[in-house]
């Protein structure tokens, strides 16, 4: 995650300031260059980032519907089709119709996306070693912990 850190015309760092003064901004910018470099990573692995999480959780959880998918990984519904529609051209996941709910699909994920996840997933602790390459394992540890709780309380103001 390379941060690039401008001097003002007085030689002194302004963001660094910033971003001890404004946790969000902070939070904002750290978010969006993992972001960025979790995406060079899938297009050098050639499954995008949402089309990785669908399979993993395809996996981990079994058949749901895209609309299930969509809000338990927080990817818009618009782009879930696009997501679906790609997996399923190239083989990795199929929709039939839900038994219990005629008007919806569940997808489904098959021999061909199981293998392509464990491909996927083989290169993922070297991805996040050099992504957080600056963190201790405790450090790591801290931050996924306070992340959790953040998003908890996200996911429970949002009912």
């Amino acid at each position: 995650m390379a941060t690039t850190t401008r001097t003002t015309d007085r030689g002194t760092a302004y963001f660094p300031q910033l971003a001890a003064e404004r946790l969000d901004i902070a939070l904002c910018r750290a978010s969006a260059a993992v972001a960025r470099a979790a995406d060079v990573h899938a297009a050098g692995e050639g499954l995008g980032v949402g089309q990785h999480l669908v399979l993993q959780m395809l996996d981990a959880v079994g058949p749901c519907s895209q609309q299930t998918l969509s809000e338990e990984l927080r990817i818009d519904r618009s782009v879930m089709v696009g997501i679906c529609d790609d997996l399923e051209q190239a083989g990795h996941v199929r929709r039939e119709r839900n038994p219990r709910d005629r008007r919806s699909y569940a997808v489904t994920i098959t021999d061909s996306g199981l293998r392509r996840l464990a491909e996927a997933q083989a290169s993922i602790p070297a991805f996040l070693e050099d992504t957080f390459h600056t963190l201790t394992p405790d450090e790591r540890g801290q931050l996924s912990a306070i992340l959790v709780k953040l998003l908890q309380a996200d996911t429970s103001s949002s009912h």
